[in-house]
């Protein structure tokens, strides 16, 4: 994975606060019981317990699931750097499934590799957590969109 540039630097002091509130506004991060792990300029972890009811026929961890999650991640990364009257929204994903979702809990790590002033792009992992350790269960590289003065855009 990526390691976030160092030089990345938060346009609003209050970055960790806009990426809490945004995320508690987040119905669907309230659905799956995910909670920020960590908040840092330019990376955001998203932690999510196992729910069977999330599970696929095998028994794993939906695709579904674990690519919303790191594409939250990707996405509160992006946010942490952008300015106050701003808003993110992707604009597209890719995401490699490397290992089925099995585990007790799961761990998304969005960072972002390079940000622009409209677009940023971020790279993603998921790790199953389990009693044996940590397994990167998928990848991801995403593009976000820097909203300009939609702080709180709503579906029109």
């Amino acid at each position: 994975m990526a390691k976030p540039d160092r030089h990345l630097i938060p346009q609003s002091p209050d970055f960790r606060e806009r990426v809490q509130e945004s995320f508690a506004r987040q119905k669907v991060m309230a659905t799956l019981g995910a909670k920020l792990h960590q908040v840092l300029p330019g990376l955001v972890e998203i932690e999510i317990p196992f729910q069977d009811d999330l599970t696929q026929q095998h028994g794993f961890l939906h695709a579904g699931i674990i690519t919303t999650v790191v594409d939250s991640a990707c996405g509160y990364a992006a946010y942490s750097l952008m300015p106050p009257a701003a808003s993110v929204l992707t604009v597209e994903y890719k995401a490699n499934f490397l290992s089925p979702a099995k585990g007790t809990r799961f761990l998304a790590r969005g960072i972002v590799v390079k940000a622009g002033r409209t677009l940023t792009i971020c790279s993603g992992e998921v790790f199953a957590v389990t009693d044996a350790g940590d397994k990167l269960v998928a990848t991801m590289s995403a593009t976000m969109m820097t909203l300009v003065g939609q702080s709180h855009v709503s579906p029109g």
